[in-house]
């Protein structure tokens, strides 16, 4: 059956990239130690094709009426198939939004069938949640990098879990294991955390990396109140998430209405513009979070072969199975420690110790394997040697191909916009005076001709000594100051004339508003007469 292992060391394997590379390691070096010992029973369905080449993907979380399906048509600027947007509880299914020219709705039962799509795990949920899915298919830009998947929103109270009538959690965690983002929803007016959404959240663990924290319609309060609901938002957060590190949170107003209050108009450019930064390096770093999360796929796996292995080896042969294999879970912790002593296996690689139990009542102990050393050596020198080389590979794969396209039009094209005034910092800072007629330096030369008189120029120039001494008066470091004495000596003789110290000096301001020095000088701040 396992031919190939006698095979294995007589020629190094060549991959054409890292997800064909992938692809291949998974299949010929993980997927027996997981087949021989039920994983899949156990952990996560086995991994297929589509799980490899499926684009980037970002999970939306939150409770209802957080403004989930409105983030997604404020990305898309336009509507898709399906979309329902209100105050009460309107998304009542996953919504998978994916690219395609022809647009239109697959229901769930059909897209579970679709082997080009990476959702046929998901029919071990049954009809009840296949009832709940469906994917949207749209001619957006933006699609063409990453895909979206929308959830219905998280009610609070027992009564509302019971009857979704489906594992809502289950297809959570589902969800979690694939995507590249995860996105956290909060409202400023709804800060509470209910049972159903604690244990959404709690779902989401082991993916920590992957989540963002949205505190969505923020312009509807002022800025006093704002700091109390941060406040009280971080608070709530640290008992769910239980990480000694601040979760990022950023806070905007993600949708396409005027602001109710813009006093804090600055602040959400700001915030968008990390956002959207972090989302746009999704397609760059899809090879490397596939990478992370096989790797991460494949210590579970071994720590799984040793629990079953154990449990294997402590069942009797023939009389008081059922009694052993109840004591056997009752006292899994015990075993735990005993594998973390004998392995040296970190307390973090161990899967849930609940849910193990929970899951252990309905198997059968006999069935079992007992460890083959052969598997996981194999599986040992994949982490070791070929994640390695898929590892060198990524850099490269950056440089030379693009393997996604980046993510482009929609609510994106605000980031890049260089062309009309409404781009982000445009007429700020160092942009200020960009495409006017006038020299912007000149509304304030008056002011800087009677500082430059005062240092007493010889045939109309100053020296650095005495510029030095007033440029000193802004408190800015030397290394920034140096900066802008080489950006504003354009004809670099060591010498600033009136024109170039009047530029010094509005660098100067720029910097002390706290905005950045370019490295170069940008050709609508040249003085006209060194033009």
């Amino acid at each position: 059956m396992f031919s190939w292992l006698n095979k294995e060391g007589q020629k190094p394997d060549v991959y054409e990239n890292v997800v064909e590379g992938l692809k291949r390691i998974y299949k010929t070096k993980l997927l027996p130690l997981e087949q021989h010992h039920q994983f899949h029973d156990f952990h996560s369905p086995q991994l297929e094709d589509p799980d490899f080449d499926a684009k980037p993907m970002i999970l939306l979380v939150g409770q209802y009426s957080t403004g989930k399906t409105t983030f997604i048509k404020y990305l898309l600027e336009r509507d898709f198939p399906g979309i329902r947007i209100g105050p009460e509880p309107t998304t009542d299914r996953f919504i998978a939004v994916m690219y395609d020219e022809k647009e239109g709705v697959i229901p769930g039962n059909a897209l579970v069938v679709d082997p080009k799509k990476q959702y046929r795990p998901l029919s071990k949920f049954g009809n009840a949640f296949l009832n709940r899915l469906q994917c949207s298919l749209v001619a957006s830009p933006v699609l063409k990098g990453i895909s979206i998947v929308d959830t219905p929103g998280i009610l609070s109270g027992e009564k509302q879990r019971v009857d979704r009538g489906y594992d809502f959690t289950g297809v959570l965690e589902w969800f979690a294991e694939r995507v590249d983002r995860i996105i956290l929803l909060f409202d400023a007016h709804k800060l509470d955390i209910s049972d159903e959404f604690r244990r959404s959240i709690e779902a989401l663990r082991g993916h920590d990396d992957k989540i963002r924290i949205v505190l969505n319609k923020a312009d509807m309060i002022d800025h006093q109140q704002l700091m109390r609901v941060y406040g009280a938002l971080m608070w709530s957060l640290g008992k769910v998430l239980q990480t000694p590190e601040v979760a990022r949170v950023y806070i905007g107003s993600f949708w396409d209405q005027p602001l109710r209050y813009d006093v804090n108009r600055r602040l959400f450019d700001d915030e968008e513009q990390d956002l959207f930064k972090d989302l746009q390096s999704l397609p760059r770093n899809a090879a490397l979070r596939k990478l992370n999360d096989l790797i991460k796929r494949a210590r579970l796996a071994k720590v799984h072969a040793y629990i079953i292995a154990e449990l294997r080896k402590d069942m009797p042969s023939v009389f008081g199975k059922d009694g052993k294999k109840k004591e056997l879970i009752k006292n899994l912790g015990t075993i735990y420690d005993k594998l973390q002593r004998e392995h040296q296996i970190s307390p973090g690689d161990f899967p849930d110790l609940k849910k193990m139990q929970d899951l252990l009542v309905n198997h059968d102990f006999t069935k079992f394997h007992p460890i083959k050393p052969k598997l996981l050596e194999v599986v040992d020198r994949m982490l070791a040697e070929d994640i390695a080389k898929l590892m060198d590979m990524i850099p490269q794969e950056e440089v030379n191909i693009v393997m996604e396209p980046v993510i482009k039009g929609g609510a994106f094209d605000g980031v890049e916009d260089t062309v009309s005034p409404f781009g982000y910092k445009r007429g700020e800072g160092i942009d200020a005076g960009y495409g006017e007629p006038e020299w912007i330096v000149s509304k304030d030369k008056p002011k800087y001709d009677e500082l430059f008189v005062k240092l007493s120029p010889t045939e109309g120039k100053i020296t650095g000594a005495s510029a030095k001494s007033e440029m000193l008066k802004s408190k800015l470091p030397n290394s920034v100051l140096g900066k802008i004495w080489k950006l504003a000596d354009i004809d670099k003789d060591g010498f600033l004339d009136a024109d170039e110290f009047a530029l010094a000096m509005h660098l100067i301001q720029v910097k002390v508003d706290g905005h950045d020095i370019p490295t170069e000088l940008p050709q609508h701040l040249y003085p006209p007469s060194k033009r």
